[in-house]
């Protein structure tokens, strides 16, 4: 009918609501990063908060305990760092886990593995964040670079995937991933790399455009992980939060599975007190 929007038209309306709800984030949260401290701590502790929500909300079915315990576990990973260290956080975190385990597995035993994951999910990328932030050296450097991959990568596989098409990724999981979107994914991070590195003057400048390249097939991973759990439980959205994007999962999926990709690596390559630099000095 002519009073309907054309596929293309809406999706390209689509990108723009996208970019705009983009536009106001990306300030806010690029101004936080730079002020760091408790602000940053207590930003992801929010952000892990509002993931805690959704995910219980869609795996635990509004659970009061269960969002206590995910709850629990956000802060813990953004706020413990400060006070106790990153292994206190880690040790909270498992008791949190094995908590917030044996209640799903009572009130269902049968039941899928996603209710075992969520207070991992919610609270090790908020560890992961803070560990890279709190490099003294290269703390911002760490983060901005991390979120521009990120970015970047999910900007280009959106374009890739969108004019080019072709054979599907991961089509039982979700059906607008391609293959062509997966390697716009690699080069938009590759390239988010190159610009970071050459403006920080990197050595090795090779070695990080591999790590950037590989960590967009993590990005890219994160994001089936989230449309693997969401197919299973029947759901579009993992919220309504953020326009043109869905929920805050649905935002961060990529994110945080990219930042605990890069402190992991930071700090097998670096140690754990210099982790956040070590995702930049090869």
């Amino acid at each position: 009918m002519s009073g309907e929007p054309s596929p293309a038209s809406a999706k390209w309306g689509d990108l723009g609501v996208r970019a705009l709800s983009a536009a106001v984030l990306i300030p806010a949260v690029l101004a936080d990063v730079w002020a760091g401290g408790i602000w940053f701590h207590l930003f992801v502790a929010l952000i892990g908060i509002l993931m805690a929500q959704e995910w219980v909300n869609i795996v635990h079915k509004d659970n009061p305990l269960q969002f206590a315990l995910h709850a629990a576990g956000a802060m813990c990973g953004a706020l413990l760092p400060l006070d106790v260290g990153l292994p206190g956080g880690i040790i909270a975190i498992a008791v949190l886990t094995a908590f917030s385990a044996i209640a799903a597995a009572r009130e269902q035993p049968r039941g899928p593995a996603w209710r075992y994951l969520g207070v991992l999910y919610v609270s090790l990328p908020g560890i992961a964040l803070v560990v890279l932030r709190n490099d003294p050296a290269y703390g911002i450097a760490a983060i901005v670079l991390v979120m521009l991959m990120v970015w970047a990568a999910d900007t280009l596989a959106y374009f890739a995937g969108r004019i080019i098409g072709g054979p599907k990724l991961a089509p039982r999981i979700s059906p607008r991933k391609t293959w062509a979107g997966m390697g716009g994914a690699m080069a938009g991070s590759a390239l988010a790399a190159l610009c970071v590195g050459l403006a920080l003057g990197v050595p090795a400048l090779w070695m990080l455009l591999i790590v950037a390249a590989a960590l967009a097939v993590v990005e890219q991973g994160g994001d089936l992980f989230k449309s693997a759990m969401k197919r299973y439980y029947g759901v579009k959205d993992s919220g309504r939060l953020i326009p043109g994007h869905g929920g805050v999962i649905d935002r961060v999926d990529g994110l945080v599975a990219v930042a605990t990709a890069a402190a992991l690596v930071g700090t097998l390559r670096a140690g754990i007190a210099h982790a956040g630099a070590g995702i930049l000095l090869w």
